[in-house]
């Protein structure tokens, strides 16, 4: 918004030619997000304390939850959402396709997990929202944005190969004379990349700050590839695909990174207001999203490394229990696992986010091994 207010006004006032570079607008993007969320969450915390809006522990987690967690606000989230599209709409450039399709995910995917507590809360019950209307409105929502973007030629139905120079999946062309329909599966494989990634965050959001933490990471990693990604000369240099306008998307990226930084300062152990599943949802979502837009999305495998290892332990656990009757972990999530084995807390949060940050810098190493 600041930009097409004031960048049209830079040749009668030179001062406000600084609202042209992203660089600018990225840094106060995060900044706005930061105060907001630094700023509201103790009204919004003392509110929630007021009104009874607890986290439901479940009666199968671990013990200390149990002890420890009861009592504690939830659906963070809000607020974390409201500092991410307030500062994206202050700060992008709105005539940006790329800034509404991450940002129409976000929400939507945000009203699917503010149904979910919502209803936990109104029913003190840890079902909220059915597991398949969860899945079916991720779907409905992911598949209409893509397919708006198919049918509109914003995102190119072509995957990229990491490690490898110049080798793509384009969905369009699998082979001679195929029909244009094959085109359409890139939009499936894109819807689920968000609904996997949505679910991934959800999972890992089980202990105080450790999902924040790689949320963030990744959110820094996704600002570098899309700052590259939209950059004509840095995406030919480095061989990758060059997405016009991607550029926009770092705005977004330092947002969220700014909207962590504000919540953990009130999430970190032990935590005053979990972010429930209005966050998780919808930044697992969003996530996914910037994967998908900057054409960088097998990448999130290692990008969001500790959202897939998590999952993987939860599918692996229901597996080995449903074929042979054994368990592999003490508990899954696997976080929960470290729990049982006598970690504390803390320790598996920072040894969670370091593992993260490794990740990223072996994802973005892979840039330049093309």
């Amino acid at each position: 918004m600041i930009y097409h207010l004031l960048v049209p006004l830079s040749d009668a006032v030179p001062g406000f030619n600084v609202f042209r570079y992203i660089s600018f607008r990225t840094a106060w993007s995060l900044i706005t997000a930061l105060l907001f969320c630094y700023l509201f969450f103790p009204r919004y915390i003392g509110w929630l304390k007021q009104r009874k809006v607890d986290q439901i522990i479940r009666d199968d987690g671990p013990e200390s939850h149990r002890l420890n967690k009861v009592g504690t606000p939830t659906m963070g989230g809000v607020t974390i959402l409201a500092a991410i599209a307030l500062a994206t709409l202050l700060w992008a450039r709105l005539d940006n396709p790329y800034v509404w399709m991450v940002l129409i995910v976000m929400l939507g995917y945000g009203a699917i997990g503010f149904v979910d507590d919502w209803r936990k809360v109104m029913h003190q019950s840890t079902a909220g929202l059915a597991g398949r209307w969860k899945i079916f409105w991720q779907v409905a929502i992911g598949g209409g944005v893509l397919g708006a973007a198919h049918v509109m030629g914003w995102v190119e139905p072509v995957l990229a190969l990491p490690f490898f120079k110049h080798a793509v999946i384009d969905f369009a062309e699998l082979w001679t004379g195929a029909p244009d329909w094959l085109g359409w599966l890139y939009p499936m494989f894109g819807v689920f990349v968000l609904v996997a990634m949505s679910n991934a965050v959800n999972l890992t959001d089980g202990l105080d700050g450790l999902a924040i933490g790689p949320v963030m990471t990744s959110a820094a990693t996704y600002a570098v590839i899309a700052y590259l990604a939209g950059h004509a000369e840095f995406s030919a240099y480095l061989d990758i695909q060059h997405v016009a306008g991607a550029g926009e998307l770092v705005i977004m990226c330092t947002a969220i990174i700014g909207a962590g930084l504000g919540f953990l300062w009130y999430n970190a152990y032990p935590a005053s207001i979990f972010m429930g599943d209005v966050g998780s949802l919808s930044l697992g979502g969003t996530l996914g999203m910037l994967a998908l837009v900057t054409k960088h999305e097998l990448l999130v495998v290692l990008v969001g490394g500790i959202f897939v290892l998590e999952a993987v332990s939860v599918i692996l656990q229901v597996g080995s229990y449903k074929m042979r009757k054994k368990r592999i972990f003490a508990m899954a999530p696997i976080h929960h696992h470290y729990e049982q084995r006598g970690w504390s807390e803390p320790k598996i949060i920072v040894r969670f986010w370091i593992i993260s940050i490794v990740l990223a810098m072996v994802a973005l190493s892979t840039l330049k091994l093309r």
